[in-house]
């Protein structure tokens, strides 16, 4: 990273750097392959001492190196990129089969052939990206018109079961069946009991719709997939 002006290096482990960032691993000696400030790593070139501590104000060395890890730049070599970007990928592949199914059968399609379409319709992987945000990316454009020929794909449904007391039901259904994509049961009586279907990003409002106005007396129960 740069700092007042110079530049300086640190020579780590980059598969605990992130540990690192995130507090998994807080032990220097665990992430550092050699605890030593750099101006240039591959050539072994070290930083003079004076140098560092007046741009980093402080002869603390550890500070310094604990700074340059949580907000210096990752510099990988271009093996250790494609490796990176192929993990990454596997690991979007796989949660959008987690996701996903074919609506044509119900069924989740392969992590193979997920990661085979990705190839043929060119989505690019992002190394500075979640993997979680990457496949709710994928899976928003399998489902668009520019991907409905290349796999049938959407999001996999929770299937919930919702009760309360018939009196609050007749004020709430209404808003409540907005959300639902599939109803399998409705029964109203003094108690209203329903198994529906619903995308997963209609759950929080279903279960704050039901907790505020019931009162604590409704429940919504998850019961799976489909």
């Amino acid at each position: 990273m740069k700092k007042g002006g110079k530049r300086f290096e640190i020579a780590c482990y980059q598969n605990k750097v992130s540990e690192f960032r995130s507090g998994v691993e807080t032990d220097l000696s665990e992430v550092m392959q050699i605890e030593q400030i750099f101006t240039n790593v591959p050539k072994g070139q070290v930083a003079k001492r004076d140098d560092w501590t007046k741009c980093f104000q402080t002869d603390d060395m550890n500070k310094v190196i604990e700074e340059i890890l949580r907000k210096g730049e990752l510099q990988i070599n271009n093996l250790e990129r494609s490796h990176q970007l192929s993990s990454l990928s596997r690991e979007i592949a796989t949660l959008v089969t987690e996701m996903t199914v074919d609506p044509n059968t119900n069924r989740k399609h392969t992590v193979g052939m997920i990661e085979k379409t990705m190839s043929e319709i060119g989505f690019s992987v992002k190394a500075d990206k979640p993997a979680k945000a990457q496949a709710l990316e994928l899976i928003k454009k399998l489902s668009s018109e520019e991907g409905e020929n290349t796999l049938p794909i959407r999001r996999a449904r929770m299937r919930i079961r919702i009760t309360m007391p018939g009196k609050d039901a007749k004020r709430v259904k209404e808003n409540i069946m907005k959300e639902v994509e599939e109803t399998e049961e409705d029964d109203m009586g003094q108690e209203w009991e329903a198994i529906v279907q619903i995308n997963p990003s209609a759950f929080r409002s279903i279960t704050d719709l039901v907790n505020n106005e019931t009162k604590g007396k409704g429940r919504v129960e998850v019961m799976g997939n489909v």
